[in-house]
């Protein structure tokens, strides 16, 4: 199974990347996030999904970790394919696909083609059920270490950002790590998700 395949962009086609790796070129369906980082002639490392049955074998490739957690993440939904996943990515970062799923905003998903009201509800019913599980036992409280003066306003967004970063499959030994020392009071709930992230691949 590939984890991640790394090599000279040789060709972006559609929502296709084609990764030359050692004289083999790997066609990787893909993101329009992770399209955009990406540079004919430039070395790029893409986190791989696969998918295989009997009629196919296809090969997903996403820009970060995040990216390809939050594929896995839609997949497991009911109703959910790869193709479906791929727009959703298309149109929302891991982060704010998180963030969507957390707050409940529906709208966030209903945008992107082939995604209706029912599949909508469904993304963000399943996930929030899962996020339940995962947050059990995190301890939500800012304390000192989450940033200067951090009140009521602090926690809320505390508990968004943890929440957040679970969907995006964080542990929550490693979220309680990331969060510490950042400004939670001051930033948006986003920029702490961004904030943490920065933490996770430094």
């Amino acid at each position: 199974m590939f984890y991640y395949i790394e090599g000279t962009v040789a060709l972006i086609d559609g929502a296709v990347a084609v990764i030359d790796c050692g004289g083999v070129g790997y066609a990787l369906n893909t993101t329009v996030n992770t399209l955009s980082r990406l540079r004919v002639g430039e070395t790029a490392r893409l986190y791989v999904y696969t998918v295989i049955r009997e009629d196919c074998f296809d090969l997903y490739g996403f820009y970060t970790r995040e990216e390809k957690r939050s594929f896995e993440m839609l997949i497991g939904v009911s109703g959910v394919g790869p193709k479906v996943a791929v727009a959703i990515l298309s149109s929302n970062t891991p982060e704010a696909l998180s963030l969507a799923i957390v707050s409940g905003n529906e709208k966030a998903l209903t945008g992107v083609p082939g995604v209706g009201k029912r599949i909508a509800q469904r993304i963000v019913l399943e996930l929030k059920d899962k996020l339940g599980t995962d947050l059990q036992g995190f301890d939500m409280s800012p304390g000192p270490s989450a940033g200067p003066s951090a009140g009521p306003a602090g926690k809320d967004k505390l508990s968004d950002a943890a929440a957040a970063l679970s969907v995006l499959g964080y542990g929550s030994s490693e979220i309680a790590s990331a969060l510490k020392g950042i400004d939670v009071q001051n930033l948006s709930v986003e920029e702490i998700i961004r904030q943490a992230l920065r933490k996770f691949t430094a």
